[in-house]
């Protein structure tokens, strides 16, 4: 297994009205949060707030191209980013003790936080369809590139782990300084996650490190 330190490239936020960060989401311009009463989102490049919608948000966040998931206590809500419509609402299989979300190969995977687990589902009906054991409690979950990474909170720790999606093996681990804790996680497609920082209010952006 690869071990290294988690190298911060820069913090965002905390922003106004969103005290906290559960579910953290990227579509392509916008990181998305979830912050209880609201999903935010705001634009990387500017640093500054975009917009909000007021809907229940308190845990995981998922984009899949075109709508976004939202954890919200026992169920997964789909929503159109452009209204704030709720199309569509599936079982989180967690049944409220549910924690990251992300989208990848046309399902939703979904951490349970002090169940150590994570969930492949249906993402029309909620079925569970696989399950990976993990050996801390599990927060964000995001997919790139063929990769299945998840973040990690225990006491004052948190790290970034890139598993085996078969096994559950933790094949690469990415330490956070002490106290830096990881809520919600999300990859920008190339060479960042975007890291929540649950109290603190702020997102982190993290490098991602490429195989040599």
């Amino acid at each position: 297994m690869k071990q290294s330190a988690a190298e911060i490239i820069c913090e965002y936020g905390p922003f106004p009205g969103a005290g906290q960060v559960h579910g953290v989401s990227y579509d392509g311009a916008h990181v998305w949060f979830a912050s209880g009463d609201k999903l935010n989102a705001f634009d990387p490049a500017s640093r500054q707030a975009v917009r909000s919608i007021d809907i229940a948000a308190h845990a995981g966040t998922a984009f899949d191209g075109e709508h976004l998931f939202q954890i919200a206590e026992d169920r997964i809500q789909k929503i159109d980013p452009k209204t704030g419509s709720v199309l569509a609402t599936i079982p989180a299989p967690g049944g409220g003790r549910d924690s990251g979300l992300a989208w990848a190969e046309g399902t939703l995977w979904v951490g349970q936080y002090r169940d150590r687990k994570i969930h492949q589902i249906d993402a029309e009906t909620g079925a569970i369809l696989r399950t990976i054991e993990s050996s801390r409690f599990v927060t964000g979950v995001t997919w790139v590139d063929g990769e299945l990474w998840h973040a990690t909170a225990e006491g004052d720790e948190s790290d970034l782990r890139r598993i085996d999606p078969q096994t559950g093996e933790v094949l690469e681990k990415l330490e956070t300084p002490h106290g830096v804790y990881i809520s919600g996680l999300e990859s920008d497609g190339g060479d960042q996650f975007f890291c929540g920082g649950g109290k603190t209010g702020k997102i982190r952006a993290v490098r991602r490190p490429r195989a040599k």
